[in-house]
């Protein structure tokens, strides 16, 4: 490798002038191929085909098992090609203004494909360039040949929807396309995968303290649950059969409530929870108290275990019912988490938008904050793009994973990971062409960001390996 200072890395722009470095980065959406880039300097095409080259660990999704959307006669899909835009792009055109009994009829109620695009039009056009939007797009023409919707191609859509949903579909998106090595999956509890290797798990634990969810989590183990021991044996449960094949736990209680959790003492937590098994309704601060207890616990479990915690922050999926001053207050909350329990590492997940200049802060002072961009880069691209260039000359390098599709479709993951990289390559020329970095910084920086760190962090090769001794371990 060629290694460039400062100096010669600012000589270098200088000589090539603003048009080289303002230059378009690439004619028309990321595709999979590496860029072509008309008229961009010697750092721009050196970054852009480097972080093209480098593969991705996918650190959030909710997939299911490809089997379970090939349930049909010979491997017919389940689903209808509407599934595409239902996971998010249906909080934006929500937002656009369809009506819930237009939405009930594009995405539950079968039709034609005439007949849904009829729906969809008049919206179309207001959403195609949002994030959401994007990552459709380009998930239609990289997988389908499909430049834009319209009433002729949604006929097409409809056709090559059904015929790529074919055993592999998963491999071939995800590894071949996206170029992933491996995605970090939460379902309700934890998800026994019948493609373990590929789509690693995460234990949720929400329910565990949120409510709790006492049939969800109780029923499996078989334990008789009379006491708030019996509870704790029910949460050790899960530990113990499934935290040497889960990569972390995860709770997404952000949506609820607050994230700040108090160390409430068992003693108080106790009566609480018997009220809780009596069915009778709780005040709202007995239901944080019992909240607030359990998960301790669980954050407990984890931390012995070598798990990390991932917790949602930021911005909500859905429409019409966002608390923005709740989310005001995840940044803070944080850091009363690191602070009461050092030894938990503590992933921070969807970088707190629109609050993610708090959330740098957090993760520059807090050894054990770690920051996964998880859905960011469809939620706001350029502000994902702008919080990976302030992370990296703020916070430490290591403690950040730079892209979670956080789909239940799989084909937008694809969409999401070419946004992602397209982001992340623009996010390291401007520093580069700013000053801030060296083209070899640059360059270094890279491989931790896209794989390295989560590799390390959720010790992906050692639960692989685990794997491939479980007891429901199918995968050749």
């Amino acid at each position: 490798m060629t290694h460039f200072t400062r100096r010669e890395t600012l000589k270098v722009l200088g000589s090539l002038g603003t048009i080289g470095v303002l230059g378009s980065t690439s004619a028309g959406l990321p595709t999979v191929e590496v860029p072509k880039i008309p008229g961009a300097n010697d750092i721009r095409r050196t970054i852009f085909t480097k972080v093209w080259e480098t593969p991705l660990i996918d650190s959030h999704e909710h997939l299911p098992d490809e089997q379970d959307v090939l349930r049909g006669p010979g491997g017919k899909t389940q689903e209808q090609w509407t599934v595409i835009l239902h996971h998010y792009l249906d909080s934006d055109l929500r937002s656009a203004g369809m009506t819930r009994a237009e939405y009930d009829s594009f995405f539950q109620k079968p039709g034609s494909p005439e007949e849904k695009w009829r729906i969809l039009a008049p919206y179309w056009s207001a959403v195609r360039n949002t994030g959401y939007g994007l990552a459709v797009r380009i998930a239609m023409k990289e997988l389908y040949g499909i430049e834009d919707l319209s009433k002729e191609s949604v006929l097409q859509l409809a056709e090559k929807f059904e015929s790529t949903r074919r055993p592999g579909f998963y491999r071939r998106i995800l590894c071949d396309l996206a170029k992933i090595d491996s995605c970090q999956v939460n379902t309700g509890t934890f998800h026994e995968s019948r493609q373990p290797l590929l789509l690693l798990q995460d234990i949720s634990i929400v329910g565990m303290f949120a409510g709790p969810n006492l049939r969800a989590f109780g029923e499996p183990t078989g334990i008789q649950v009379t006491t708030l021991s019996d509870w704790y044996r029910v949460i050790d449960w899960w530990f113990d059969r499934y935290s040497r094949y889960a990569v972390a736990v995860k709770s997404q209680n952000a949506y609820s409530r607050n994230i700040d959790y108090e160390k409430v003492p068992q003693e108080r937590a106790e009566p609480i929870f018997a009220k809780r098994l009596r069915g009778e309704a709780l005040s709202p601060e007995e239901q944080k108290a019992l909240e607030d207890h359990l998960f301790w616990y669980a954050v407990q479990k984890a931390t012995e275990n070598d798990l990390p915690v991932k917790l949602h922050t930021g911005y909500y999926a859905g429409d019409n019912y966002m608390p923005l001053s709740r989310l005001l207050h995840n940044a803070a909350a944080t850091c009363d988490l690191c602070r009461l329990s050092p030894e938990t590492r503590f992933v921070f997940m969807h970088i707190c938008y629109p609050y993610y200049e708090e959330l740098i802060s957090v993760a520059k002072h807090y050894t054990n904050a770690y920051v996964d961009m998880c859905w960011s880069w469809i939620i706001n691209p350029v502000a994902a793009k702008d919080f990976l260039k302030k992370f990296l000359v703020t916070a430490p390098a290591n403690k950040i994973f730079t892209f979670g599709g956080d789909y239940r479709p799989v084909e937008p993951v694809l969409g999401h990971a070419l946004i992602a990289r397209h982001g992340i390559a623009l996010a390291l020329c401007e520093l580069v062409e700013e000053g801030w970095l060296s083209l070899d910084d640059a360059l270094q920086l890279v491989d931790p960001i896209m794989h390295e760190n989560a590799r390390r962090v959720f010790r992906v090769e050692e639960k692989k390996q685990n794997l491939r001794s479980a007891p429901w371990f199918t995968e050749k």
